[in-house]
């Protein structure tokens, strides 16, 4: 097993959020420079792929947020390959808190090599698979995320962020990276479950907040500096303090499916910084506006949390 540390730093001030924790787009940021540091190491850094004209494409992504990170607090990641294969890679992260060495967040991901201006797949060279593999460990952070996206209708979903990607978002080969999508994806958090009660000003005034412990996320397309994107959104489920959420994000001009995320949360109780059970007024509201949970597009099944399952796992990410 050979796990490399692939980032080192700390949270600054601007990277915290209303609920006093570190945002989960910059926990992004810092996954990003951590795959982009595991690529380097196994021979597929930018030098490597831009002579060949391929790019690396993450397709999916699993994220379990287990403890917070508060401002200032000390941080690094460690990285590792799961698998290698006709599809592509299957890579592993670990974010520790520095100041005592508790796992705070796990992410798995898959990337593919893709053609620089098709986008077609290409499979890793046996002497690629063998470099990769000299990095593999074993992953103990739950499933690997799901093969495929949510398919269906957007019935019931409502519009919940619109705007144009900046040309400070785009990767070194042109295209929005990851951070640039959660962003949208938690501007999009904030007006459905306004859409319930559960907005700003209540949770000014009653001391609440949203609090994620998952993230499933799948990357069907790609958008550029300049592209114009909508993102819709609806409830699938909504427990006693846990909610999930389905966003989907699109090309506003073509209307093509860009990036979906699957988001868990939970209704956090911010003094005590542990879930508490939404109120019976916010969670009637929340009911009425349920949709059935899409079908997903894949070889596999993507696992279901149930609803005692996800509010107790819920209580995890807010414990320190």
């Amino acid at each position: 097993m050979t796990w490399i540390e692939t980032y080192r730093g700390t949270v600054h001030r601007w990277e915290v959020d209303n609920v006093d924790h570190f945002t989960v787009a910059y926990y992004f940021s810092r996954f990003e420079d951590a795959t982009l540091a595991l690529l380097e190491a196994i021979g597929l850094g930018p030098e490597a792929r831009g002579t060949a004209g391929r790019l690396v494409a993450i397709t999916s992504a699993r994220v379990r947020y287990r403890r917070e990170l508060r401002l200032g607090d000390v941080l690094h990641v460690r990285s590792g390959v799961v698998a290698a294969d006709d599809g592509g890679l299957a890579l592993a992260h670990e974010l520790y808190d520095s100041g005592d060495g508790h796992l705070c967040t796990t992410l798995a991901q898959r990337a593919s090599i893709v053609e620089a201006t098709s986008r077609a797949p290409i499979a890793l060279s046996a002497a690629e698979r063998g470099r990769a593999l000299a990095y593999r460990v074993a992953w103990d952070g739950g499933a690997e995320p799901a093969n495929g996206v949510p398919v269906g209708d957007d019935a019931g979903f409502l519009d919940t962020a619109r705007d144009t990607v900046k040309p400070w978002e785009v990767d070194a080969a042109g295209f929005a990276a990851p951070p640039a999508f959660i962003h949208r994806f938690t501007a999009a958090n904030g007006h459905i479950l306004a859409a319930f009660g559960m907005s700003p000003a209540y949770m000014r005034a009653e001391r609440r907040g949203f609090s994620t412990f998952e993230f499933n996320l799948a990357y069907p397309g790609a958008l550029r500096a300049g592209d114009h994107l909508r993102v819709r959104s609806a409830l699938l489920h909504v427990g006693s303090s846990s909610i999930r959420i389905l966003h989907r994000l699109s090309d506003a001009r073509t209307g093509s499916l860009v990036a979906t995320l699957e988001q868990s949360g939970v209704h956090l109780d911010m003094e005590a910084r542990r879930p508490t059970p939404l109120p019976d007024e916010l969670r009637q509201r929340a009911k009425a506006i349920l949709v059935t949970p899409p079908a997903v597009a894949s070889s596999g099944q993507r696992p279901q949390k149930a609803a005692s399952e996800a509010d107790t796992e819920s209580g995890r990410r807010t414990g320190r």
